[in-house]
């Protein structure tokens, strides 16, 4: 008489099923974080189809097959008073979750290629928050390969991404900050955007245009310039506005950081904030109360939005799933010093 015997399912066995090397699967057994998750999703699976029993050697790692406890945040630069300001919001929520915050800057220089994307695919972070002004087509396409949630955080340049996102009401500051200038018996605003092309540059020029039609004010396309987020531009743009013939009253930056060039601008002239030139900025980063005097701005809530971006994706390992479309939290207008009335100067 014969017996047959059961064999028990090995590593080796899982590995030659998969195309992958022994070493691999001891990784997912083991919890570690650089095995790409759809190749840790496919080993996963296998193991629970085929039954496999770990030897009483592995038996104790077994509970650490589930991804670290890691969000990734991608960031063209995270040097910015924004960007710091959203990872501090993203590491206080991470941490009452007992998570943690990796951030990442993409590099395309040369030799670099993609790596960028394989080192994020290494850590197999829980989720990704693209914290990006722009996300080409092909990387976007290459991160949903990953199989791992995303969620998209303003300023973003792709309309037509079919990730979720959360961003801030940029057309309502651009319309509360205008307002608020005209409001004050402003009547020629200079408006330094931000890079048109992005969705977030595009609203708040849209907000400043609706509060001068709103108030029977001809848009003057002269004291409209392209900015691109950055001081120095703010410094360049407002010499530039100051220099011509009926210069603005009033400026309003698309960021703070532009809104401290211009303070740099008016400055450089002999002039003052709020009596020669009023300015609003946009963003409330905390610099903006240091400066003299204290910055009127729009506040948008950064560090929320972070926040908010952490917890939509740890709600998704929950169960409940990162909810698609867009969610937009309001702005509010906050007013301080470097606003005021424009001074009537008698004529020459």
């Amino acid at each position: 008489m014969s017996h047959s015997i059961e064999r028990r399912v090995t590593v080796a066995d899982i590995a030659a099923e998969a195309g992958v090397s022994r070493a691999t699967v001891s990784k997912v057994l083991n919890g570690r974080s650089d095995v790409a998750p759809s190749t840790r999703a496919q080993i996963e699976a296998m193991l629970t189809a085929r039954g496999y029993v770990p030897t009483t050697r592995t038996k104790r790692a077994v509970p650490a097959v589930r991804r670290a406890g890691l969000i990734e945040m991608l960031f063209h630069d995270a040097g910015t008073p924004w960007a710091a300001e959203m990872i501090r919001g993203a590491e206080e929520a991470a941490r009452a979750a007992r998570a943690a915050i990796v951030v990442s800057v993409p590099d395309g220089g040369p030799g670099r290629g993609r790596q960028w994307l394989e080192d994020i695919a290494g850590r197999a972070p829980r989720g990704i928050i693209l914290a990006l002004s722009e996300l080409p087509a092909a990387d976007h396409k290459r991160i949903v390969r990953l199989g791992v949630p995303a969620i998209l955080v303003d300023p973003v340049g792709d309309g037509e991404s079919d990730l979720p996102s959360i961003g801030a009401g940029n057309w309502g500051g651009g319309l509360a900050a205008t307002r608020h200038l005209i409001d004050l018996g402003h009547r020629r605003i200079g408006l330094i955007t931000g890079p048109m092309r992005f969705l977030c540059s595009q609203a708040r020029l849209a907000g400043y245009r609706a509060a001068l039609e709103r108030a029977g004010i001809p848009a003057d396309e002269g004291l409209i310039e392209h900015g691109d987020f950055h001081y120095a531009s703010g410094l360049r743009l407002t010499l530039s506005l100051l220099d011509r013939p009926g210069p603005p009253t009033a400026v309003f930056a698309a960021n703070d950081e532009q809104a401290l060039g211009v303070y740099a601008a008016i400055q450089q002239r002999g002039l003052r904030v709020p009596d020669d030139l009023s300015v609003v900025g946009f963003d409330d980063v905390p610099m903006s109360q240091w400066v003299t005097p204290p910055l009127t701005t729009v506040r948008q809530p950064i560090a929320e939005l972070g926040a908010l971006a952490v917890r939509t994706l740890l709600a998704h390992q929950d169960g409940s799933g990162v909810p698609e479309g867009r969610v937009e939290l309001s702005t509010k207008l906050v007013v301080r010093g470097s606003t005021a009335p424009p001074v009537r100067r008698p004529a020459p």
